[in-house]
């Protein structure tokens, strides 16, 4: 897939490093808050392996509040516009906003990742014009209050049937199928088994066509589950990148990269063996 001025080939799993530049985010807020921080951070993680880094100025987490249109691009341009300077990785842009979408493709981001898939005041249009892919996230309800009362009839059926919505939204205003990935949102807007299901079901997901990404390093469906606090919960976190790289997801988004890196590296091998 073309992302920007990169072709990045995902016949193999790929892994994406996060990087937040917010003060508020569940696991790393505040720890990359200046430009160099950032930068430096996000080159630890291409050395360890990222293929993807993913620029966030906006927590996400449930309860976060929500981030003016100035500030977002003050967190995120400076640092994408720094990290296409000194690397070759694909830079991705983790917003909602239309402006923001536009900004950071001008600065160097060659993805668009958006936890609202593009339902924001003119993110499709802008989406459109920037000739970059998207990515197409479900998120049931919004931030502050996505994990008050989650329920589905079915969710994998729910979430299949809301993501071929929105790739049908995306064709209609001029993206091409070619730029558009998957991703089912793990914690937005899920119970812990509603969470699992999409992990066991992920091949259902795939089926729809598109390259899929998933994100659940170090989130609570980890921690709930076993009892672990944020900063306890690698093993779990490498597990279920294991799985879903097992299982062909095509992109990882992970804060633990080297660990991480390993686990894909030993799926990648295993695919390689006939």
């Amino acid at each position: 897939m073309q992302f920007g001025k990169h072709f990045i080939s995902l016949s193999q799993p790929q892994v994406m490093g996060i990087l937040n530049v917010t003060p508020d985010s569940f696991s790393d807020g505040g720890k990359h808050s200046s430009v160099q921080q950032a930068v430096e951070h996000a080159l630890k993680m291409i050395e360890q392996g990222a293929t993807f880094i993913d620029i966030g100025g906006e927590s996400t987490r449930p309860g976060a509040p929500d981030v003016s249109l100035q500030e977002e691009l003050d967190r995120t341009i400076p640092v994408i516009e720094a990290l296409a300077d000194k690397s070759e990785c694909v830079i991705s842009i983790d917003t909602s906003k239309a402006e923001v979408m536009t900004a950071a493709v001008n600065a160097g981001a060659g993805l668009i990742n958006d936890v609202r898939a593009l339902t924001g005041e003119g993110a499709l249009e802008a989406a459109a014009q920037t000739d970059v892919p998207v990515c197409l996230m479900h998120m049931q309800g919004q931030p502050r209050t996505m994990q008050q009362n989650p329920t589905y009839d079915d969710v994998v059926k729910d979430v299949s049937v809301f993501l071929e919505h929105r790739v049908q939204a995306c064709v209609d205003a001029g993206i091409d199928e070619s730029r558009i990935l998957l991703d089912p949102g793990y914690g937005f807007g899920k119970t812990l088994e509603h969470n699992y299901a999409l992990v066991k079901y992920l091949p259902n997901i795939m089926d729809l066509g598109y390259p899929v990404l998933v994100g659940m390093s170090r989130k609570s469906m980890i921690g709930n589950l076993l009892n672990r606090n944020v900063d306890e919960r690698l093993a779990g976190s490498i597990s279920l990148a294991t799985i879903v790289a097992q299982m062909g997801a095509q992109i990882i988004r992970v804060h633990d990269l080297q660990e991480t890196a390993d686990a894909v590296n030993i799926v990648k091998m295993l695919n390689t063996i006939k």
